[in-house]
């Protein structure tokens, strides 16, 4: 990912980073978010690092940092944006119950995939790893219940 900068009149203007698609290898383009979503775009004004082979040969597409060009991982197809979502449900519940917080839970989620922390970022997971997550948040819940019913 390169970050591409235009420098006009001594100003700065940001440009889209040049991203490519793992699935066909095709460079994604920067959209607003009613290009994939149309009118159920939930975050009016949200936008997406889209392949430009969507949506007729591949439907990869990421979404983007507000305020910036930064997408918040890597493209994804259906199944895995799906699994990443469910992925994100699991380990949520972590820091959202206030059992730990969300640095630490990240920490956590690390050590039990084995990564660095810097590489426990559900937005660029694989599929494998996002199966990982959610049985080890599973197990998490299976050994909280286990423990305060006793």
């Amino acid at each position: 990912m390169k970050l591409m900068c235009n420098k006009k009149n001594g100003r700065s203007r940001k440009r889209q980073l040049d991203v490519t698609c793992p699935y066909c290898g095709r460079r994604a383009v920067l959209r607003p978010a009613e290009y994939v979503y149309g009118s159920h775009t939930i975050v009016p004004g949200s936008r997406l690092y889209v392949c430009s082979n969507y949506p007729d040969r591949c439907d990869a597409y990421v979404s983007v940092h507000e305020g910036s060009n930064t997408p918040k991982g890597t493209l994804a197809d259906g199944n895995l944006r799906n699994k990443r979502i469910q992925a994100h449900r699991a380990f949520d519940r972590l820091w959202k119950s206030r059992l730990m917080t969300r640095s630490e839970a990240y920490d956590w989620l690390a050590f039990k995939l084995e990564i660095e922390p810097e590489e426990a970022h559900i937005g660029n997971f694989s599929d494998y790893y996002c199966e990982q997550t959610i049985a080890e948040c599973e197990k998490f819940w299976n050994g909280c219940c286990k423990m305060t019913a006793a």
